[in-house]
């Protein structure tokens, strides 16, 4: 039986390791008060960086320069990654491809994306990312807000797991993201974009109560991992 690994190193990023392959998604590490690891220990064979604000951009670069590692995300992102030196795979929401660690669609995310430069430049629309690794599907939202159509992405997809934004301010907040896992149907929600920063302090285990009558909660603490 094949077992899909999923590492949580703080805030957004996690860590995806299947038979074919390892990926990270937004790896914010460096300034990352809350990661577990650093940006030399990140060994992976793509970078899934959902929009271009710092603390999901984050190391994504450096690590794609010293690994080889291939970034994935939205063109403008892409781009912008390729002309620093990143090797770098364009996509659009909408769009799936299969890679040889499993197979990325990239879904909407309502939310803002600009790179941390002076002034800002512009990085696309921001998304989220539906993943299937080892026969297993697992949502990262991204950063978000609520949507509609997160109920349709329910339909379309068995998700075996969702990554979802509960911090507020930014991003859903709790009681959103209750609603977002109610739409989304998984068998298991892991709440991520909260208590990094004082802006976005919330109580997971209060989180955890209200979503378990649609899925099962999962807590994970940066360096804790679960198995799917």
């Amino acid at each position: 039986m094949n077992i899909l690994k999923i590492s949580f190193h703080g805030h957004s990023c996690f860590s995806l390791e299947g038979k074919a392959g390892k990926v990270i998604i937004d790896p914010f590490l460096r300034g990352n008060p809350t990661a577990d690891i650093k940006p030399s220990q990140v060994k992976v064979d793509a970078v899934l960086v959902s929009h271009g604000h710092g603390d999901h951009l984050g190391d994504a670069i450096e690590i794609s320069k010293s690994t080889g590692a291939l970034i994935i995300a939205p063109y403008e992102l892409a781009v912008y990654c390729q002309r620093r030196g990143a090797a770098s795979h364009a996509m659009h929401i909408g769009g799936s491809r299969r890679f040889p660690f499993g197979s990325v669609k990239l879904t909407q995310a309502l939310h803002g994306s600009a790179a941390d430069e002076d002034p800002l430049v512009y990085t696309g629309n921001p998304c989220g990312f539906m993943i299937n690794m080892d026969d297993k599907v697992v949502y990262h939202a991204g950063d978000t807000g609520l949507f509609g159509d997160m109920e349709l992405l329910g339909k379309l997809n068995f998700i075996d797991l969702a990554l979802l934004p509960i911090g507020d301010n930014f991003v859903m907040g709790p009681d959103d993201a209750v609603i977002a896992a109610q739409m989304l149907k998984p068998k298991m929600v892991v709440p991520m974009h909260y208590n990094t920063f004082e802006v976005i302090k919330q109580d997971p285990d209060d989180f955890a109560h209200k979503v378990e009558l649609y899925s099962k909660p999962v807590i994970l603490k940066p360096g804790e991992h679960l198995e799917l």
